[in-house]
Order: structure tokens, then sequence, then C-alpha cells
């Protein structure tokens, strides 16, 4: 129990004014989803929409602004970001319910199985990102550089939410290869991202007799894709990790992602240090996808049994 309370008190110090309570209601992704009694549902993923689960939710709960309220049951975790979340007095939750901004209200009675994280953000950046960049000669003691990291990380927090819950056997595959193969991995990502350089000189060459365009747009897509899937797959294992240390039980896929989206991301806040770690996980990253090919073999001869 002690350690569980030390890791959401490292939770709130890492996240502690980096990601706000804002919003997302206005997002066009916007859809109100209802499961109702006697009815059952796989996961539930909304943008700014608003939840209820009255009957049986088999795996996840995630949301972004907008509400939850929960008086059924989810047999995975309820996450909100930037949400409403209520769970009324019959609501039974199998895992964790995290809620980063927001507020969260628990009804006597509700039963939660796992982890309970919830805390609210500094204000001063919920007031920046409600009023747009025009606030920004108001926050003279921020740096730009640090207001576009804060972007970039809510851009990878949504992003590593979407893989999660998607992709969770195939992450978990690619984790353990790391932990399994680690340097086989990072020698596979040097030699990918140097035939990679390569390639990108040859089609940047080529492009002055025009073959080379279509090339030099499919490695732009081709790198967009791995380093998108590698990067997560990372968040999985640091998050993955993290659970293990604290001896957190019957941790989801979509908690492991944040708990390592959280840790890479402070690292990376540091200035020199932070790019140093980014150039490893790149390398990482690339190497991971490469040779497990997106998570569905253990090396790049070899298939999941």
């Amino acid at each position: 129990m002690k350690n569980k309370i030390l890791l959401a008190f490292i939770v709130l110090f890492l996240l502690g004014g980096f990601l706000p309570d804002f919003s997302l209601e206005n997002l066009p992704l916007k859809k109100d989803i209802v499961v109702p009694k006697n009815e059952t549902q796989d996961n539930i993923i909304s943008f700014g929409g608003d939840v209820l689960v009255e009957g049986r939710v088999k795996e996840d709960v995630v949301v972004l602004g907008g509400s939850i309220t929960i008086s059924g049951e989810v047999s995975g975790s309820v996450v909100g970001i930037g949400t409403t979340v209520t769970l009324k007095s019959t609501a039974v939750v199998k895992k964790d319910v995290v809620t980063i901004g927001g507020t969260l209200e628990k009804e006597p009675g509700c039963i939660i199985e796992g982890d309970t994280v919830y805390f609210k953000s500094s204000e001063i950046f919920t007031k920046f990102l409600r009023e747009g960049f025009k606030g920004i000669f108001s926050l003279s003691l921020i740096p730009l550089i640090l207001i576009f990291k804060l972007i970039s990380v809510f851009i990878w927090f949504i992003v590593a939410l979407v893989i999660a819950a998607l992709f969770p056997n195939q992450l978990s595959l690619a984790s353990n290869q790391i932990r399994k193969s680690f340097w086989p991995v990072f020698w596979t990502g040097v030699l990918a991202l140097i035939i990679f350089t390569g390639l990108v000189i040859i089609s940047i060459i080529l492009c002055f007799v025009l073959i080379g365009i279509p090339l030099l747009l499919g490695l732009i897509v081709a790198a967009i894709v791995i380093k998108i899937f590698g990067r997560v797959v990372l968040f999985y294992f640091f998050g993955e990790s993290l659970s293990r240390a604290f001896n957190m039980q019957k941790t989801s896929p979509l908690l492991i992602v944040i708990l390592g989206l959280i840790l890479v991301s402070f690292i990376s806040f540091f200035p020199l240090l932070g790019f140093l770690f980014s150039f490893c996980l790149t390398i990482l990253g690339w190497g991971v996808v490469i040779r497990t090919k997106f998570g569905t073999s253990e090396t790049w001869s070899r298939k999941r049994g």
C-alpha cells in the first residue's frame, strides 16, 4: 500500500503543472456513448463526449474532456483527462481509476478494485491552454520551448492511448523483446537508421529526375509510422518497469503506457540529458519495431507462436 501511495506522489510530482485541467468538449471527434443495462461493450474511447455506462464494459473506458458516469461494471480501467468522472453507488471498476484534471466523484458503495490516481494541474497552465497563444506574453517566466514540449507531450498522450487500446498484445511482446534482447535491438536500430539515412540521401539525389519524389515520400511515411509505434512501445516498457518496481498487480496496458509517458516526458524536459535520452529512444524504437515486425514476432525470422 505504501508503494502505491508513493507512486501516486511520483505521478503527481512529474505531471503537476505539466498537464492542464482543461476541457475538450469542442473537439470535432466528440462522441457520446451510452451502454444501457444488460448490454456489453468491449472498449470505449471518446474525445470530448459524454459516456454513460449502465451495463458492462469488458475492457477500458478512456475519455478526453466530456464526462464519464459509471453505474454498471467496467472490467478494465477508467481513465479521464480533463473529465468529470462520477462513480455511482452501484459502480464496479475491476482495475484502476485515473483522473488527470477535471473532477472525480465517488458515491458511497462504489467499488474500485485497483488503484485510484486523481490530481489537478497548475492553474497557470490551465489558463494558458484555455486562452490560447494570446496568453504567451502573460507567462513571461515560462520559456517558449517549454510550451512546445507541453503540446508535444499532450499529442503523444492521445496517440499512446489509442495505440495501447488497439494493440496491447503487440506492445507487450515488443516490450519484452527490449528486456530480453536489449543489445540486439539496439544495434538493429543503429543499422536501420544508417540504412534509412542512406536511402534518404539517394532519394533526394533522385528527386532531380522525379523518380526520387515518391521514394522520399514513402520513406517519410515509413519513418513516422516506425517512430510512433516504437516510441509507444518504449512508453509501455518503462511503464511496465515502474509497475513491477512498485508491485502493481494486474495493471492495464493503458495505465502502463501513461506511466511510461510520464517518466519519458519528465526526463525529456532536461536540455542535454533529454536530447541524449530521446536519441537513444529513437534507436531502440527503430530496433524493436523492425526486429519484432511491429510486435508480431519475437525476431524478424520467427513468428509468434
